[in-house]
């Protein structure tokens, strides 16, 4: 589950669900992942590559139209930039080469 994006407060993102979806088996360093911001369903394949980098490709989504579409279109722009990720506890930190960051904690997390 999303819980720090950019401006987006916690609440936001709880009311609309953001989450990000890797559960899916990894083959070959790469997994088929998805992600949910409110609206549309997000699909994606990241690569696990050496030294904590990442590579996101394939970006698609569904095509709905909803009112308030903002956290997902600056996820979008986000998200295809990250290229490093870190682990601490049960949060999974994405960061892009200008320092930027998306926080995920586990949804199996009590």
């Amino acid at each position: 589950m999303l819980v720090s994006f950019n401006q987006f407060k916690k609440a936001e993102l709880i009311k609309n669900r953001a989450e990000v979806n890797l559960t899916s088996e990894i083959k070959d360093r790469k997994i088929n992942g998805s992600a949910f911001m409110g609206c549309n369903r997000i699909f994606f394949k990241m690569e696990f590559k050496t030294n904590n980098r990442i590579e996101i490709s394939g970006i698609r989504s569904t095509y709905m139209s909803c009112e308030a579409m903002d956290l997902e279109t600056k996820f979008l722009q986000s998200f295809q930039k990250m290229s490093h990720y870190h682990m601490d506890g049960h949060f999974l930190i994405l960061i892009d080469k200008q320092g930027n960051t998306i926080k995920f904690l586990a949804a199996d997390w009590d």
